[in-house]
């Protein structure tokens, strides 16, 4: 579903760039020449297009300025490094929801793979595709791993569970294992937790979440989302509290969670600590972007490889 989404909401953009190129047309068609002629409506058309880029990235911006105002504690960035906390967020984005969710991960299964397999859990409004550059990194390394793609989108985070449940026995059953690492960005970490809650964690070797929001976020953009995940996700929200509580027994230290100081989504930032898990921060860094950035990657990988040696 989230796949069709994303083709939808890329052809509207088209669309309104399409729109942009066809009243400047209408507006300004001075007289010249055929291949003058030409070359202005291929100009209206990249105006057009460059105009939508804009605004995704005002729109980027935006989101960065509502999450510092509400964590104003965040370390203060020069101006270069502020100008490529925003770019690199921002071409993140692009990337992500241009490409990357319209090629899902699904079942991966490289050549002479080794050791535990991985289970990619993505977050809110996303699909598998979102670990593209992550699911690279494990065929490189020979680890078999399995992107799942939650449905529908806007279920409630328990509803996942058993979907979750689901893709670790297909995933220990084509591999041949009996535990798996779970890996998950952003709701894709209270996915796991919601499963272990209600499964238990013999199937999980460890749990490695990026940029989730174990207490919530109280960015005030969330609370116009769709979804009822979404009103669980909201900042100390009941349902987190509920979750805290009945899992009060599971091994806290099973857990690794990598967050941004500087995150434009989970705020305040330190929403992303879950008491007991090993805490990795990183400075200058998105949201979307922790999934794929040159600093995260290694480190989850490192994350990864030391589950899979215990």
């Amino acid at each position: 579903m989230i796949r069709r989404v994303v083709f939808l909401l890329l052809g509207l953009q088209l669309a309104a760039a399409l729109l942009v190129a066809a009243t400047l047309h209408k507006y300004w068609q001075p007289a010249g020449p055929l291949y003058w002629q030409l070359l202005l409506e291929m100009c209206y058309l990249l105006l057009g297009i460059a105009l939508v880029l804009v605004l995704r990235l005002l729109i980027s911006a935006n989101n960065f300025r509502l999450s510092l105002r509400d964590q104003p504690d965040a370390p203060v960035l020069s101006l270069p490094r502020l100008c490529m906390l925003l770019a690199h967020e921002y071409c993140s984005n692009l990337k992500t929801t241009s490409y990357d969710m319209l090629h899902p991960v699904g079942l991966q299964l490289p050549p002479g793979q080794h050791g535990l397999p991985v289970l990619l859990i993505h977050g809110y409004g996303c699909n598998s595709g979102y670990w593209r550059p992550l699911s690279s990194l494990l065929n490189q390394a020979g680890i078999a791993h399995l992107g799942v793609d939650l449905e529908p989108p806007g279920a409630s985070i328990d509803d996942f569970a058993p979907q979750v449940r689901a893709a670790i026995e297909q995933l220990c059953a084509a591999t041949g294992q009996q535990r798996v690492v779970i890996v998950g960005h952003s709701m894709g970490g209270l996915v796991a937790r919601a499963y272990l809650r209600r499964y238990g964690a013999d199937a999980v070797a460890r749990v490695i979440t990026l940029g989730t929001p174990h207490q919530g976020t109280a960015l005030s953009l969330a609370r116009y989302g769709i979804g009822q995940n979404v009103q669980q996700m909201l900042y100390d929200s009941e349902w987190l509290r509920t979750l805290a509580a009945g899992e009060a027994n599971l091994q806290r230290g099973l857990f690794s969670t990598i967050y941004t100081l500087h995150d434009n989504i989970v705020a305040p930032a330190q929403s992303a600590l879950l008491t007991g898990a090993r805490q990795l921060a990183f400075e200058g860094i998105g949201h979307v972007a922790l999934g794929r950035h040159a600093q995260t990657l290694p480190r989850v990988m490192d994350e990864i490889m030391t589950a899979i040696r215990l």
